[in-house]
């Protein structure tokens, strides 16, 4: 589990096919030091495992999966990438809960500045409308974002000056695809409420039931 607060940017080192897989080769000194091999590492908003640990990089092996649902296989040496460490039982919950299973990739359609942020405005497919929420969190490429504008069709995220230093947003491009994850909460709330079934109530029956 990751918080969606972003640890290092890292540089990709590389990238070569390895079988079915990508292996792919990050610089980053500070995770680096501090992973081992199994040890789970999120790569712009994608949750990854370790394979190699040495000096001041470290590398993964990305399956077809994560290849057709991330970006992670159109990265090339030397780009930026943000990183987060598994979160440890005993840390702050700064950001949301983030999974590092992305659930789609969508494409930045216009970033501006205003008096006080740098506001982009995203892609947002019709099948994912109801994971999202106004003023509800968002990781895009792994960072832990809320929801400032929502539409049909896109929504926007209002960053802060600290956040655009701290990690590769100042990278993206109009047309650049992201990684999305929505809030894992509002995917098992839509999931248990689309299973229930026609004419069921909830009701204090139901919920010591289900445990509450």
């Amino acid at each position: 589990m990751f918080t969606g607060l972003i640890s290092e940017i890292g540089c990709v080192r590389s990238v070569s096919n390895s079988g079915d897989m990508l292996r792919i080769a990050v610089t980053a000194a500070h995770t680096a030091a501090e992973v081992a091999i199994g040890d789970s590492v999120n790569i712009n908003g994608a949750c990854q495992t370790v394979v190699e640990a040495a000096g001041s990089s470290f590398s993964v092996d990305t399956i077809k999966e994560t290849i057709s649902k991330t970006t992670l296989g159109y990265l090339k040496g030397g780009e930026r990438v943000n990183l987060e460490q598994a979160v440890r039982a005993s840390d702050r919950l700064g950001g949301h809960i983030v999974s590092g299973h992305v659930d789609c990739v969508e494409f930045v359609r216009h970033i501006h500045r205003d008096s006080t942020s740098i506001v982009y405005r995203i892609s947002l497919s019709g099948s994912f409308r109801e994971l999202i929420v106004p003023q509800g969190s968002v990781a895009v490429n792994g960072i832990s974002l809320t929801v400032a504008h929502l539409t049909d069709e896109d929504f926007t995220v209002a960053i802060i000056p600290t956040t655009w230093s701290m990690t590769t947003l100042p990278d993206l491009r109009i047309g650049d695809g992201v990684n999305i994850e929505f809030d894992i909460i509002g995917k098992y709330i839509l999931r248990f409420l689309s299973s229930r079934k026609p004419g069921s109530r909830i009701d204090e029956q139901t919920l010591r039931q289900l445990g509450f």
